[in-house]
């Protein structure tokens, strides 16, 4: 992959503001970066790796020893199973067998699910200690790394409930290398591109040439496809750039109105419940199960456009629209095997977004924009769920 130069957005966040760098060949100055921005040189680390980002694992392994840093590993395979509180402790663990200190980080190499669960137990260690996100998935770097959430999932009673133990502890900075991308599989890839997508539905901002988000994806999505470098590195820098300005609005998501951070779970009441069917694929394959978080989020998007559509908060064309750029990004739009709408919505109960027992949806309500909306009337939500239903 060639060079090209670098880009950094600023989340500002007054004394938690930190930098989200994008560029190629970055991992290999993470000891440099990462001190800078903690404020003194590192002493020890413990790096958290997925087992299927070794060899960049082994990259940034590299570079801190060489910097003198006693580094203790955590390697585990990031899957939504793994994600739970098994694995935080056996992170928490490690860092207090190798005697940790307050300003050792915790450093994340892998993609959302690591990310996720180092930043948990960062949050957890010590009451809180720095911890340095290097994503290597398309996902993970315009989404998952970017904003502070943390967290694990929770097996209650066999029932997997997503994201429902965590904190919010915002990085030290983030380190995205695109570089990463060359052992990332197309698959995983195209998944990543549906929270871009998210954000082109959401952000209504217009760029020097007049174009918003969305229409620049479409535009670029020949170079994108290609994984051009520069191209790539736009992409990402505009999905942080929009991701970046919501949660300095609302960091902690507590918006009265359900707006402000919430909106950025468009598609994912849906996708939540997707992702706890295990069998679900997105071919006719039973080998491609279970969905990819990427593909689940691109699935609820195609379901709460329709949703809206049905209760007349979105233009009727909007479905098909959501369709026609997931079609576009080689995504699935329906898929085989969903169970009938009343087990679907049990599943949807289980959301964080739900209060008093009562589902809330993050729904498109005109173009570019959402908004949080209280399901009394559960006839539009099973719509969704047929507008993605393969006989």
């Amino acid at each position: 992959m060639s060079q090209q130069p670098a880009k950094t957005i600023r989340v500002d966040l007054a004394d938690r503001a930190y930098d989200v760098c994008i560029g190629t060949g970055l991992l290999a100055s993470v000891p440099t970066m990462a001190a800078a921005a903690i404020g003194r040189p590192i002493r020890a680390a413990c790096l958290v790796v997925d087992a299927n980002t070794r060899p960049h694992a082994n990259l940034v392994a590299g570079a801190l020893k060489a910097a003198g840093v006693q580094l203790t590993e955590v390697e585990f395979c990031a899957t939504e199973k793994a994600k739970s509180l098994e694995t935080f402790g056996r992170i928490l663990a490690a860092m207090g067998a190798a005697r940790l200190e307050r300003n050792d980080p915790v450093i994340a190499v892998g993609g959302g699910i690591t990310g996720d669960l180092a930043g948990f137990a960062a949050a957890s260690y010590r009451r809180g200690v720095p911890v340095i996100q290097c994503p290597t998935t398309l996902l993970s770097m315009v989404d998952a790394s970017v904003g502070g959430k943390t967290g694990v999932n929770l097996d209650a009673g066999g029932s997997l409930q997503k994201n429902m133990v965590g904190a919010f502890h915002q990085p030290a900075i983030v380190v995205a290398d695109i570089e990463a991308f060359s052992t990332l599989p197309d698959r995983e890839f195209r998944a990543g591109l549906a929270e871009c997508l998210k954000h082109g539905l959401l952000d209504n901002a217009t760029d020097a040439d007049g174009r918003t988000h969305m229409a620049w994806i479409t535009d670029s999505l020949y170079r994108i496809l290609a994984r051009d470098a520069a191209t790539l590195i736009e992409l990402i820098a505009r999905s942080v750039a929009f991701k970046a300005g919501v949660v300095r609005g609302d960091e902690r998501e507590t918006a009265e109105s359900g707006g402000g951070r919430a909106l950025l779970n468009l598609g994912h009441t849906f996708a939540h419940a997707i992702e706890t069917l295990h069998h679900l694929s997105p071919t006719d394959n039973p080998d491609d199960a279970p969905l990819l978080h990427g593909e689940a989020v691109g699935l609820g998007l195609v379901a709460c456009a329709t949703t809206a559509a049905r209760m007349g908060m979105a233009n009727a064309a909007l479905p098909e629209q959501v369709r026609a750029s997931l079609t576009r990004c080689g995504l699935p739009t329906s898929v085989r095997g969903l169970p009938d709408g009343a087990h679907l919505l049990a599943l949807m109960g289980a959301d964080k977004k739900t209060t008093g027992g009562k589902l809330r949806l993050i729904l498109p309500c005109e173009a570019h924009q959402a908004m949080a909306v209280e399901i009394l009337d559960h006839a539009p939500v099973f719509a969704g769920w047929d507008a993605i239903r393969m006989e």
